[in-house]
Formats: C-alpha cells, sequence, structure tokens
C-alpha cells in the first residue's frame, strides 16, 4: 500500500496545485456570501475528487493483467497514453501564458462569482474537480495505479483519503483559514489571487509535464 501512495503522492499534488479552482475560491471568500459560497465549493471540490478517483479505481481494477507475474501491458499502454495527453494539456498551458506586462485572461464566469448561489458553487467546483480535463487525466492515472494494485477494499479507501486530502487541501486551507479568523484573510487571500492570476499557465504547464513524463516512464515499465 505504501508503494501505491507513493505513485500517486504527485498526481495529488498535481490536482491540488489548480490555481483556477483556488483563485475561484478565493474570489468566493472575498464575495458577499462568503461562508455559504466557500462551504458549497468545497465540498464539491472534495466530492468531484472522490468521484473520479474511485471510478477511475473501479474501472482500472477490471483491466487484463499478465498471469499475476507482472505489470499489466494494458496498464501500461494506458499509461504511456495518459502522460502523453498530460503532456499536450502542458504545451497548451505554455502557450497561454500571458506577455510580459500582459494581464492573464481568466474564465467568464469569474465575473458571475458573486451573484452564484451554493447550489451553483457546489455544481462549479464539482465540474472543476471531476469534468477539468488536466484533473480527470490525472484522476485516471491515479485510478489506474490504485486499481492495479490488487489492494483489499481497505487499503483502497486509505488510498483514496489520502489522495482526497491532498489533493483538496488548497481549497480546504485558505476556507478554514477564513472561517476561523475572516477578519484577518482578506488582504493574505487578495495577494495569493493575484499571483496565482499571474502565474497560472506557467504552474500548471510546469507541474504537468513532470507529471506527464513520469507517467510515460512508468508505462513504459510495464513491458
Amino acid at each position: 500500500m505504501l508503494t501505491v501512495i507513493g505513485e500517486i503522492l504527485p498526481l495529488a499534488v498535481g490536482v491540488a496545485v489548480s490555481p483556477i479552482p483556488i483563485i475561484a475560491a478565493i474570489l468566493m471568500l472575498l464575495s458577499p456570501k462568503a461562508k455559504a459560497m466557500s462551504v458549497a465549493f468545497l465540498l464539491g471540490w472534495v466530492v468531484g475528487i472522490v468521484v473520479a478517483i474511485v471510478a477511475f479505481t473501479l474501472l482500472s481494477s477490471v483491466l487484463p493483467t499478465d498471469d499475476g507475474a507482472g505489470p499489466s501491458v494494458v496498464g501500461g499502454v494506458i499509461k504511456i497514453a495518459l502522460g502523453l495527453l498530460l503532456l499536450l494539456v502542458a504545451i497548451r498551458q505554455w502557450r497561454s501564458r500571458p506577455a510580459p506586462g500582459e494581464q492573464a485572461a481568466l474564465p467568464k464566469w469569474m465575473s458571475a462569482i458573486d451573484s452564484m448561489t451554493p447550489a451553483k458553487g457546489f455544481v462549479l467546483a464539482f465540474l472543476l474537480a471531476a469534468v477539468n480535463p488536466k484533473n480527470l487525466l490525472l484522476a485516471a492515472s491515479a485510478g489506474l495505479i490504485v486499481g492495479s494494485a490488487e489492494l483489499t477494499f481497505g487499503q483502497d479507501a486509505v488510498v483514496v483519503v489520502i489522495f482526497t486530502l491532498l489533493a483538496g487541501c488548497t481549497v480546504l486551507i485558505p476556507v478554514l483559514a477564513y472561517l476561523i479568523a475572516s477578519a484577518r484573510m482578506g488582504e493574505p487571500l487578495e495577494k495569493l489571487r493575484e499571483w496565482l492570476v499571474h502565474n497560472n499557465a506557467t504552474i500548471l504547464a510546469v507541474l504537468v509535464l513532470v507529471i506527464g513524463v513520469s507517467m510515460i516512464g512508468k508505462g513504459l515499465g510495464s513491458f
């Protein structure tokens, strides 16, 4: 189990370091309905992560193995494919970097956060966690590792919990900090938001590139 945890930790970090969801959570914390919106967003984010990794764990657990004597070639091919897709995501993110002095473009839906209901915030977070292409690929990669490891149900549950806590921590921590000390969190959150907006594409490009190369390496190791 420890080997599996070690393999999924970088993937969980990849999900955690998702600037757009973090920026959205910060904007909700700075909105008029901060508490209700941020808690709903956090719940949607966590549920989305759990649904994604559990779904891919179940799917990957039925993949054929090579007589139980070594890594599955089918699993290796899938890992290579996922790694290549992650490399494409990294290239796309790198090309979307703002030019020096240029303001980074953000999704248009962010301007509507102040008028969102908690239910819409929950759905938005769920989609960002479970349907967003980058996070979907990372969850698929983690699920493939967990599902092919032939762990017991209890071990699977522990691995999923660890993955979820690490992947969700970058939204969980700001929300909890705001709920505990809202009066002092306004300025730090705004500074963090500005930094993330400016460095969003670069952070994702480098991180996804490293994870993509790692997945390809693991896939090649199955042959």
